[in-house]
């Protein structure tokens, strides 16, 4: 029993075996048999690829043939174009060329007849100049005097005929220039503005703020200039934040606007709150505060000078004045100055002190008027007080002080010549009294630079000029010469506010004895 079980499990065994080998013949028959299914797939559709590329190219190459075949007609074309052009421009050139010799041969025609007139001219020439010479010989002859002689006294009779001419052509000039003066005083004030005024407005129309240091301007430009637009336009000034060190300029011809954006500025640097919102308040406190200081001013001004009975009105706008100068000279001081002065003045002439005193303090009370008034400082200033009931001998002497009206009273003659001394007195418009006489003796020596001068004098603080001439070397119209030339000279070589008078002065005396 043992045997036959090793028997059937040995047949068993065999069986498996046979089983494992019949399945590894059938799997590998079976692979054969996909491999050669998936080829002959693959060799199909290889042969359609090729086939659609031999039908594409087919396609693409005809219609290659066809754009070459349209490309040869297109240039066929053009070929065809240009050889005509060519063909009608030689056509056109052959003209032009033809033209050329006919144009030739009519300047060679005319180049001949010119030769041959130009000969003839020269044989005319040279026929005058011989005669020329005989006639000039003989003029010679008759005048016994030569050329250069004769040269020299013709110059002298052309030399003193211009010169009289020129002086009748000056004085006739002048007599226009007086009679078209307005006219040609306002384009002379406004070149002069154009070409001297930058120095004087940087100084009167500017104010720097100094700052604690740089980073100060950044805060007071705010972000994308958000501060220092709003502090512009509510102040009604340009703030003008450059290369300068630790330093703003605020710019306005207002000084009282000036005056209010400067301590606002500086007020907004102190506090540190820089935006448009404090910005606006530390204005309009700043402004309150400087009208207060403006009535102050004028009150205490008003104090100074002596008047009394003046409308609160004029001595608001009086006040104004304070923030005001003329050349370095500030003009509230000037116009106490001038009311003093014209008191004492009217107290010896025996005039009315009080209204003399009156218009010496309100006499450039204009100046302290905005641009929207029109007019002149004198007529704003007489109208103005006018309105406010002053006195009319002041309003009189307010307007005449620049004769612009007929001064009606010795008071306004008065209050003139008081503006002019305080004006014109050395100090008062930064000159110390070294430049002052400087200033003089190069006005005289101007003068005296000239031929024919024998004395000069600088009168008036240097606002008029008198000069004496010698009669026998300078006759009138070369006198108004003279005056023209030095005046020229004093205005290339000196400064100097307002304008000078050059008088020349020419005196001729007779003497004879009877005996």
């Amino acid at each position: 029993m043992e045997v036959l079980g090793y028997i059937l499990s040995g047949v068993g065994v065999l069986a498996i075996i046979a089983a494992v080998i019949i399945a590894n013949v059938l799997s590998k028959t079976k692979i054969d048999n996909f491999k050669q299914q998936f080829y002959v797939e693959q060799q199909n559709k290889a042969d359609n690829i090729v086939l659609v590329a031999n039908e594409r190219a087919k396609t693409i190459e005809l219609e290659a043939r066809d754009k070459s075949l349209r490309l040869q007609q297109d240039a066929e074309s053009e070929l065809t174009r240009r050889r005509s052009e060519i063909v009608h421009e030689e056509e056109r050139l052959q003209k032009r060329r033809t033209e050329l010799d006919h144009r030739t041969e009519r300047m060679e025609l005319r180049e001949q007849a010119i030769n041959k007139r130009q000969s003839a001219l020269d044989k005319r020439a040279n026929d005058i100049e011989k005669m020329a010479v005989d006639k000039l010989a003989e003029l010679q002859k008759v005048a016994n005097m030569s050329v250069d002689e004769a040269r020299a006294q013709l110059l002298q009779e052309v030399e003193k005929e211009s010169r009289d001419d020129m002086a009748r052509i000056i004085r006739q000039i002048e007599a226009e220039a007086r009679a078209d003066g307005e006219k040609r005083a306002r384009e002379i004030v406004a070149d002069a503005i154009q070409r001297v005024a930058s120095d004087h407005v940087a100084a009167v129309s500017t104010s720097v703020v100094p700052l604690p240091n740089e980073e100060m301007k950044g805060r007071i430009v705010g972000r994308n200039g958000r501060n220092i637009r709003a502090f512009e336009q509510a102040a009604g000034v340009d703030v003008i934040v450059d290369d300068t060190p630790e330093a703003v300029t605020i710019s306005c011809f207002d000084p009282v606007r000036r005056e209010v954006a400067r301590r606002s500025l500086e007020r907004l640097i102190v506090d540190g709150r820089i935006h448009p919102a404090h910005i606006e308040k530390i204005l309009n406190d700043t402004q309150r505060e400087v009208d207060k200081d403006i009535v102050e001013a004028g009150e205490q001004a008003v104090f100074e000078a002596g008047v009394a009975g003046l409308h609160p009105e004029i001595i608001r706008v009086l006040g104004r004045l304070r923030f005001r100068t003329s050349y370095g000279q500030n003009q509230l001081a000037h116009a106490v100055e001038v009311a003093r002065l014209s008191a004492v003045i009217a107290a010896d002439l025996g005039a009315d002190v009080d209204i003399s005193r009156a218009a010496g303090l309100l006499h450039d009370l204009g100046k302290a008027m905005d641009h929207n008034v029109d007019g002149t400082h004198a007529s704003i200033g007489a109208e103005f007080a006018k309105r406010y009931g002053v006195h009319p001998r002041v309003v009189n002497a307010i307007a005449a002080h620049h004769h612009e009206v007929e001064q009606e009273s010795v008071e306004a003659v008065i209050a003139e010549a008081a503006d002019a001394i305080s004006g014109a007195r050395p100090g008062a418009r930064r000159e110390d009294l070294e430049q002052y006489i400087k200033r003089l003796r190069a006005l005289e020596d101007i003068a005296t630079s000239f031929k024919g001068v024998s004395q000069s004098y600088a009168i008036q603080a240097g606002r008029e000029v008198r000069i004496i001439v010698r009669p026998e070397d300078i006759d009138d119209l070369a006198a108004t010469r003279l005056a023209r030339d030095i005046a020229k000279k004093i205005e290339e070589t000196m400064q100097y506010p307002g304008q000078i008078k050059v008088t020349v002065i020419r005196e001729t005396r007779a003497v004879e004895y009877a005996k």
